[in-house]
């Protein structure tokens, strides 16, 4: 049978199947008809069949089928515009029109409620830690408390305008390093340090105290390191500077290394500066106040963890008169305490333990954080060498944003003015 063009075949096979008319179709050879007298002749061999006297047939020319165009309308579905037929009530139904959507309405956010301004500062020493001034109600909650201490963190110029609007409140600046390495000779070290910030020292007057390394575990190699941050504490006071000395992480140094330091601890209280330590707890604040260091008497009022600086002030410092100012630098919860290592990229915060608390049948929830702080507050004051603590953290950004306190600061500033 010859060949169709495949348009015509096309639509035949539609009107086939639409119909459910089934054809059968049988050839003859030559044309031959069942009935017809005619004989079927053999077929030639192959070098006969091309031999060119053979004349081929003519073949019929064909009109192409046109299908029948439809104008589409709202009840016609795309298969109808060639195969009407299959057209049925159901499919004439008119299509739904489509409801417009609703434009949803904002939640208003509403506008935080503040204590009133203090006229000078309270005895709360709760501060904050700020990673990035990111947030109007970072300097409102500065402007409505004037709290004992801020800490920046590499964002530092806004401490500028912290010191216009609270002159009193003690200002930490920290830079970081492009390296902390306990190697080769410590002087030469500290001199290299201050060199390559020093650019930065001097664009940011609004700090009182310049910290160096965040967080140092000497261990065996606290001596290098007492070296070393003398060496920060005389060279930044040839530029006019004061420094924070220690920097250290909590649980840190043990109670047989901080002898070591003393030495740094001196020259700062020649030069004016600071300790500053950080202090945290998990999955409360106050957890393992009580317990004991290595070898050491329990104390009830102190800690390995919270207030851990009391055996460095009352075994060390007090007694060689050297009880220089302290500021804990950070503070709060940080589940990394808990745990040993931190449980993934983001640690635990304060907030990730709010539900655990409310299990415990402890206040959950910001109210049952600033029940914590309050308690660590009135135990800071009760030492007249600490500045203050600063809570960690507002401005969070990326793995910090479970310790954020940025939309807490209203709450917060009540329990400071309220002291």
């Amino acid at each position: 049978m010859e060949r169709r063009r495949w348009w015509a075949g096309l639509a035949l096979a539609g009107v086939l199947v639409i119909t459910g008319v089934a054809c059968r179709v049988e050839v003859y050879p030559d044309d031959t008809t069942p009935g017809s007298s005619a004989t079927a002749q053999p077929v030639p061999a192959l070098a006969e069949s091309l031999t060119p006297t053979v004349t081929p047939t003519p073949r019929p020319t064909l009109t192409p089928i046109q299908p029948r165009l439809i104008t589409p309308t709202p009840t016609r579905h795309w298969y109808q515009l060639y195969f009407p037929a299959v057209a049925s009530s159901a499919l004439e139904s008119p299509l739904p029109t489509p409801e417009p959507e609703a434009t949803p309405t904002p939640t208003p956010i509403p506008t935080p409620v503040w204590p009133e301004p203090l006229s000078a500062p309270g005895p709360s020493k709760l501060g904050l830690h700020v990673v990035r001034n990111n947030s109007p109600l970072i300097m409102e909650f500065i402007r409505r408390v004037r709290p004992a201490v801020v800490k920046a963190v590499d964002d530092v110029g806004w401490l500028g305008d912290v010191k216009l609007v609270s002159p009193e409140t003690v200002t930490i600046g920290r830079l970081a390093p492009t390296h902390q390495d306990m190697n080769g000779d410590p002087a030469v070290a500290a001199q290299a340090f201050v060199a390559e910030q020093m650019a930065r020292y001097q664009l940011n007057p609004g700090v009182d105290y310049w910290e160096g390394w965040n967080e140092p575990d000497p261990n065996e190699k606290m001596g290098w390191y007492a070296a070393f941050e003398a060496e920060r504490a005389r060279l930044m006071a040839q530029h006019g500077f004061r420094v924070a000395v220690g920097g250290f992480a909590a649980g840190v140094p043990e109670y047989d290394e901080f002898v070591a330091f003393i030495p740094a601890i001196e020259v700062a209280a020649r030069y004016g500066g600071i300790l500053t330590l950080h202090e945290y707890g998990a999955p409360t604040l106050d957890f393992a106040v009580g317990s004991a260091l290595p070898g050491r008497p329990a104390y009830a009022d102190r800690g390995i963890l919270a207030l851990r600086y009391r055996w460095w002030y009352r075994d060390f410092l007090v007694p060689r008169g050297l009880d220089i100012p302290l500021v804990i630098s950070e503070a709060g919860i940080d589940g990394v305490l808990m745990a040993g290592q931190r449980p993934g990229p983001n640690g635990l915060g304060w907030q990730e333990f709010s539900d655990y608390w409310d299990h415990q049948g402890i206040v959950g929830g910001i109210e049952g954080y600033i029940r914590q702080l309050a308690w660590y507050d009135a135990e800071l004051r009760q030492d007249e060498y600490v500045i203050g603590f600063s809570l960690f953290t507002a401005g969070a950004i990326g793995q910090w944003m479970t310790y954020d306190v940025t939309n807490y600061l209203p709450q917060l500033a009540f329990y400071v003015a309220g002291q």
